[in-house]
C-alpha cells in the first residue's frame, strides 16, 4: 500500500530489519544491492554515505557539532526562515506532543538550527548529537531523513534500520524541503523521534507543515509584488493547499510556491521566464481591472489546456498603482546601467536593486560565473551614481602576488622595505577616495589581507605600510565573486566578519546561456566593437549561436564577435559562417550527443563515472542549461549543483 501526501510517494510499511541487514551487508560485501532489496531512495542514500567513506558501525569522522561561530552564522543568514519557521513548529510539535520525538529545523547545509522536543527524548537525541548546531549532512551522518531529504530535495522518511548507521538505528525520521519563493532550497522541517512511536501520517505532518512555512515566506518576501492565490476550487483559496504566484509590475512570473508551479504547470526555472498569459487565458490588465472593482472576489480562469482555476489577487496600493498605467509616465533612467539592460529579466531586476542603493552607504556584491560582466557592470554602477566623477579603482584579488598585495592594497610610507619606491606610495585604496572600489575576485583575497581590510572598512582609515599616521578614506564598495562566499565563510576559507561587512546587497548576474536578451545584447556588441559600421549576423548563425553554451560567457563572445567583425571585408556588413574561426564552426557545427536513458549495469568502482558522464551528455545536449540538464535526468536543479561540486 502506498500512501501520497502532498506530491510525495513512501512505502507504508519500510522493510523488516532483518532484510535491511542481509541489504547492507550485501551491500559492503559486493558493492550493490539485490533488485528491488530496499527502496530506491535510501539505496542511493546509502551509496553516497559509502563512497563519503562511512560505514555503518565504524567512528564518525568529525565530533559532530559545528563551532559556536558556524551556528551564529547560520541564525544569521536564516533569519527569515527561522522566524517563519518557529510558529509552525510550535503548532507541530502540539500534534506530536508526548510521542517521544521531536521537531527539527535545519538549514540548506543541514545545521540543525531549532528544535522542540519532549524532555525524555531529548536525553536520548542528544547522545547522538541531534541538537542546535550538529551538521546532519549525509557525508557526516549517513542516511537520514534531514541529509536525505536535502540530497534528494523531496520529502523522505527514514526508519530504524534504514539509517545507514547503526547508532541511530533507534530513530524513526520523516523531513521534507523548504523552498523559497524563486525555487532555491532554504532547509529542512523534520520530526524525529523513538521508533518504536512511528506512526503513518508523520510524513505527511511535515509535508503539510513545509507548506505552511513556504507559504509564510512567499507572502513575506513578496509583498511588493501583486499575487495571485490560486485553487481548483475558490474555498481552497486561503488554505494551505492554495497555489500562490508572484508577478512584477509587466505581468511577468517572478515566484511562486511549489502549489502554485504545479497549478500552472511550470518548473521554478520557468520563474523570471514566463509572462501570466502564457499560462491562462487571461489578461494581466484584466484581472487588475476586475480586482479594483471587486477587491478580494476569486475569478475562474482557465489553462491553455482548459483545466478551469480560480484566482484571488491580492497587493498593496503601491504594487497597484506601479502596475497601472501612470498619466504621466517618467521617463526610464538615461545611465551607464540602462545602457547595459537589453532586455533580460534577471539583468534589469539587478539594475532595479542596484538603483535604490545609489548614494548610500551600503557596500554592494556581484555574483556571477566568470566573464558575465561583473567589473562592466560595477563600472556602470559607479558610472550611474553620485561619485560619477570620483576615481573607479579596481582590483582583482585573484590577480596580485600575495607577496605584493598588501603594499599595493594599502601603501607604504618611503623605505618601508627592500625594493620599495623612495617616495613611498599611497596605495589603491587610498587611490580610491572620494569615488569607488572594486574588488573583483574578493574570494581569493588571502586571509591576514581580508582581516587588514575588514578594519579599514570598519574604522574608515588606512595604515600604510612602513608605520605613519592612519588616513580617512571614503569610497563606495563593490565587491564580486564567483565562488560561493557564504559556503566559504562556512568553511573557514573567508572570514564571516568580512562576508557580512561586504555584503550589503548581493546581486546575481545570469550567465549567458541563461539569457533571453541574445539577440539585443548581439546588437550592442557589434555597435560597440564596430561604432563606424552598421553589422549584423546572419539570422541561422544568430539562431546557433544563442544556443551555445559559451563557458568564457560575454567575455568569450565579445572576444568572438571582435574577431569575427575583423574578417569582413571592407564592403561586407554581415558576418557569417565563413567569418568564424575554425575551431568556433567545428563547435556550432558538430551535432551534440543524445542522453541515453538507458539503465546500464556496470560494475560498483565505475557508478561515478556513469554519473559523471550521464551529466556531461546532459548538459551537452542541453546546451549548458543547467535546468534542462537536470530535465533529462530526472533530478532536481539543487542536486545537479551538487554532483557538479563533487
Amino acid at each position: 500500500m502506498k500512501l501520497r501526501f502532498f506530491g510525495e510517494t513512501r512505502m507504508h510499511m519500510a522493510p523488516s530489519a532483518l532484510a535491511l541487514r542481509q541489504a547492507r551487508s550485501h551491500l559492503l560485501e559486493h558493492g550493490d544491492f539485490p533488485p528491488g532489496a530496499i527502496d530506491e531512495r535510501v539505496a542511493r542514500s546509502w551509496r553516497r554515505s559509502l563512497a563519503a567513506g562511512l560505514l555503518p558501525t565504524g567512528r564518525l569522522a568529525d565530533p559532530g557539532h559545528s563551532s559556536g561561530s558556524n551556528l551564529r552564522h547560520a541564525l544569521a543568514c536564516n533569519h527569515d526562515l527561522l522566524a517563519h519557521s518557529k510558529p509552525v513548529m510550535e503548532y507541530l510539535f502540539d500534534q506530536v506532543r508526548h510521542s517521544h520525538s521531536m521537531v527539527i529545523l535545519a538549514d540548506q547545509r543541514a545545521t540543525l538550527m531549532h528544535t522542540l522536543g519532549d524532555v525524555d527524548f531529548l536525553n536520548k537525541a542528544e547522545r547522538v548529537a541531534l541538537a542546535c548546531g550538529s551538521s546532519w549532512q549525509e557525508q557526516h551522518r549517513g542516511t537520514n531523513a534531514i541529509g536525505t531529504a536535502l540530497a534528494e530535495a523531496s520529502s523522505v522518511e527514514i526508519h530504524g534500520a534504514e539509517h545507514f548507521l547503526e547508532r541511530n538505528g533507534f530513530l524513526t525520521c520523516a523531513a521534507a524541503p523548504i523552498m523559497a519563493a524563486t525555487g532555491e532550497l532554504m532547509g529542512v522541517i523534520d520530526i524525529s523521534g523513538d521508533q518504536r512511536s512511528r506512526h503513518p501520517h508523520t510524513l505527511g505532518l511535515v509535508s503539510m507543515a513545509a507548506r505552511m512555512i513556504e507559504n509564510r515566506l512567499v507572502i513575506a518576501s513578496c509583498r511588493r509584488h501583486i499575487r495571485l492565490h490560486l485553487h481548483a476550487s475558490p474555498e481552497g483559496i486561503g488554505s494551505v493547499a492554495e497555489g500562490i504566484i508572484a508577478l512584477a509590475e509587466d505581468g511577468w512570473i517572478v515566484g511562486a510556491n511549489r502549489k502554485g508551479l504545479d497549478l500552472l504547470q511550470l518548473t521554478s526555472a520557468d520563474l523570471g521566464a514566463t509572462p501570466l498569459h502564457r499560462c491562462l487565458d487571461v489578461r494581466f490588465d484584466d484581472l487588475l481591472l476586475r480586482h479594483k472593482r471587486r477587491p478580494g472576489q476569486p475569478v475562474q480562469v482557465h489553462l491553455h489546456d482548459g483545466t478551469s482555476l480560480f484566482v484571488q489577487v491580492h497587493a498593496e496600493q503601491q504594487a497597484l498603482t506601479s502596475a497601472s498605467p501612470a498619466p504621466c509616465p517618467i521617463p526610464a533612467p538615461d545611465d551607464a546601467l540602462a545602457r547595459l539592460d537589453t532586455g533580460d529579466m534577471r539583468w534589469h531586476a539587478a539594475t532595479d536593486k542596484v538603483r535604490r542603493i545609489t548614494g548610500k552607504t551600503i557596500p554592494l556584491l556581484i555574483h556571477g560565473e566568470s566573464g558575465v560582466g561583473k567589473e562592466l557592470f560595477a563600472r556602470a554602477v559607479h558610472d550611474s551614481g553620485p561619485r560619477r566623477d570620483g576615481p573607479f579603482v579596481a582590483i582583482n584579488c585573484a590577480a596580485l602576488p600575495e607577496n605584493l598585495i598588501e603594499a599595493e592594497l594599502f601603501g607604504y610610507t618611503p623605505g618601508a622595505f627592500t625594493g620599495a619606491r623612495r617616495e613611498g606610495c599611497i596605495g589603491r585604496l587610498r587611490e580610491a577616495h572620494g569615488g569607488t572600489l572594486f574588488l573583483d575576485e574578493i574570494g581569493d583575497m588571502p586571509l591576514p589581507m581580508q582581516t587588514r581590510l575588514l578594519r579599514v572598512l570598519q574604522e574608515r582609515q588606512v595604515c600604510p605600510l612602513g608605520g605613519g599616521r592612519p588616513v580617512d578614506v571614503d569610497f563606495s564598495l563593490i565587491s564580486a565573486t564567483n565562488c560561493n562566499l557564504r559556503e566559504e565563510a562556512g568553511k573557514g576559507d573567508f572570514r564571516s566578519d568580512l562576508y557580512y561587512r561586504i555584503n550589503g546587497l548581493t546581486v546575481n548576474l545570469p550567465a549567458l546561456r541563461e539569457r533571453s536578451d541574445f539577440q539585443a545584447m548581439t546588437e550592442r556588441l557589434l555597435s560597440d566593437l564596430n561604432p563606424d559600421r552598421s553589422i549584423h549576423l546572419a539570422p541561422d548563425l544568430l539562431a546557433r549561436l544563442s544556443r551555445h553554451p559559451w563557458p568564457g560567457n560575454l567575455r568569450q563572445y565579445a572576444s568572438v564577435l571582435r574577431t569575427a567583425s575583423a574578417m569582413l571585408d571592407p564592403h561586407e556588413d554581415c558576418i557569417d559562417w565563413q567569418h568564424l574561426s575554425d575551431d568556433l564552426y567545428e563547435e556550432l557545427t558538430a551535432l551534440p550527443k543524445q542522453v541515453s536513458l538507458t539503465i546500464v549495469h556496470n560494475t560498483p568502482q565505475n557508478l561515478q563515472e556513469l554519473s559523471r558522464s550521464a551529466i556531461r551528455d546532459a548538459l551537452e545536449c542541453s546546451r549548458g542549461n543547467i535546468s534542462e540538464a537536470a530535465r533529462r535526468l530526472g533530478i532536481s536543479r539543487q542536486t545537479l549543483y551538487r554532483k557538479l561540486n563533487t
